[in-house]
């Protein structure tokens, strides 16, 4: 990245942009509201951490004498989601008859998503890398991190307000973010046995 600048709006376009984990915050906000769903939070910093700190440190090199890396990495992040995708479809245990159950979206769910999340990829191979201002790069990262999901989990929050326990509200929001995570499951598939 040329500028400090640029760097902080690469990674906030990034972070902004659906995909598996906002769109789980999203619905932990839907479900907890938002001050719950920030219980979630450290699990998405852990799960970004512990990738893309090893990326960004020997990724590359690791990347170029094991090019198969990239798309196995792709096919288990699409399994992962398509999985993700089932399980918010079918409400099981969290169905409107029981509407008082703990929240459907876990922290190991946040956790385990956020590590297999390709943009994590993009954050430790490209836009992170700088031997000289690794430190600040990674505070803008975190903080980033952070702020990102507290919107998206206000989000969420945002659509049930008032209205939490609805039996339709939360089944329909599910459904829909099933449907979401199921083409970005199909897009990552797709990519993985393409490449």
């Amino acid at each position: 990245m040329n500028s400090l600048a640029e760097l902080c709006l690469a990674i906030l376009v990034l972070l902004v942009t659906p995909g598996p984990t906002n769109t789980l915050l999203f619905l932990a906000g839907s479900e907890r509201g938002w001050r719950g769903a920030l219980q979630l939070i450290p699990a998405e910093l852990l799960g970004y951490l512990a990738t893309v700190l090893p990326l960004t440190l020997i990724g590359a090199t690791l990347l170029q004498s094991h090019p198969e890396a990239r798309p196995a990495i792709a096919l288990l992040a699409g399994v992962w989601v398509a999985w993700l995708a089932l399980k918010l479809w079918q409400p099981g245990r969290n169905s409107p008859a029981t509407p008082h159950v703990a929240p459907h979206i876990t922290a190991r769910m946040v956790f385990v998503t956020t590590l297999l999340n390709p943009k994590a990829l993009i954050f430790g191979l490209v836009l992170l890398p700088s031997p000289d201002q690794l430190p600040l790069n990674f505070a803008i990262f975190a903080t980033q991190v952070t702020v990102v999901a507290a919107a998206w989990a206000s989000f969420g929050a945002g659509l049930t307000a008032g209205s939490p326990q609805n039996p339709r509200t939360l089944p329909l929001i599910r459904r829909i973010a099933s449907v979401w995570l199921g083409v970005v499951s199909l897009t990552l598939i797709a990519k993985s046995l393409g490449a």
